[in-house]
């Protein structure tokens, strides 16, 4: 009986502005799938019938987190992933914050990477005010950066991650070159 396939789950962890979701969609056009834990709370405030803003989104994180614990969007995204890696050797995740999510996913894949994509904050701030989708204000980024350590368990899995990539510079393209160095090291 031959060996099933090794499934491989590469999860993108690190401070806004990282590069985590530029990682992810040069994946994607290598034909890696991904899941967007971000979509989860996207498709929730559209139920709700609010617009996507900042605050609407908090508002949902929030609450889904209330209700399912600081697990929740794994949890969510769980079945998506399992249906994914029926077709999919390889698949990424991007959002995955919480210590909590980790745990769930790596007891339940333990073909799970963390890769933390590491910059520096005065360049995560500069992209987080000039992105063209959700920009943050400069005044505000610090404050994110804390809440999001504070409220979201979100320095562990940076903490324990598997592998780093550092992304200071200005040339998406030397992100990517990491990229490939990072899939060969995983045998990918």
């Amino acid at each position: 009986m031959a060996k099933a396939p090794q499934k491989t789950i590469i999860a993108f962890v690190g401070m806004p502005g990282a590069g985590k979701s530029e990682a992810t969609t040069y994946l994607q056009k290598k034909g890696i799938p991904f899941v967007r834990f971000g979509q989860i709370t996207d498709e929730g405030v559209k139920e709700l019938g609010l617009p996507l803003t900042p605050d609407n989104e908090r508002m949902f994180r929030e609450k889904l987190r209330k209700e399912l614990g600081m697990a929740a969007y794994a949890k969510k995204a769980k079945p998506k992933i399992e249906e994914l890696l029926k077709h999919h050797s390889v698949i990424a995740i991007d959002g995955l914050y919480s210590w909590e999510e980790y745990t769930l996913l790596k007891n339940d894949f333990p073909g799970l990477f963390l890769i933390h994509v590491y910059a520096e904050p005065e360049k995560r701030y500069a992209r987080l005010s000039h992105r063209p989708i959700r920009p943050v204000p400069l005044d505000k980024v610090r404050q994110r950066d804390i809440t999001e350590l504070e409220m979201l368990n979100k320095g562990g899995p940076i903490a324990i991650a598997d592998y780093m990539l550092e992304n200071n510079t200005d040339k998406i393209e030397d992100l990517y070159e990491k990229v490939d160095l990072l899939l060969a090291r995983l045998g990918i």
